[in-house]
């Protein structure tokens, strides 16, 4: 669900937004562009929406996909590890950011 979407539904929202040009492996790997962005229902923890754009992220995205799939909720995704550095830790800092816990930002 896009956060457009999400709003138009009535949810009120949690949104964060994690670069790449913030992440060691993107720097590291000539690949800073790009982010992940997540969208969670404020009342409950639901996670309604997720976009990736950037190289890797084909890698990436399953773990979004079994986050709705299970009705994870972002606790949940900030208490998984998230091994570093990698790709993939970019889901758990726009997760964070959406729960103002980032700070890697």
């Amino acid at each position: 669900m896009t956060e457009a979407k999400a709003k138009e539904a009535g949810y009120e929202l949690k949104v964060g937004k994690f670069p790449f040009s913030a992440s060691g492996k993107a720097t590291a790997a000539g690949t800073p562009d790009g982010f992940v962005k997540v969208i969670f229902d404020a009342k409950y923890g639901e996670w309604l929406g997720c976009h990736m754009i950037g190289a890797g992220v084909t890698d990436m995205i399953a773990e979004a996909v079994l986050g709705r799939k299970l009705e994870t909720t972002g606790h949940e995704v900030l208490k998984t590890i998230h091994p570093h550095p990698t790709m993939s830790e970019a889901v758990m800092e726009a997760v964070a950011d959406a729960y103002d816990e980032v700070i890697h930002l």
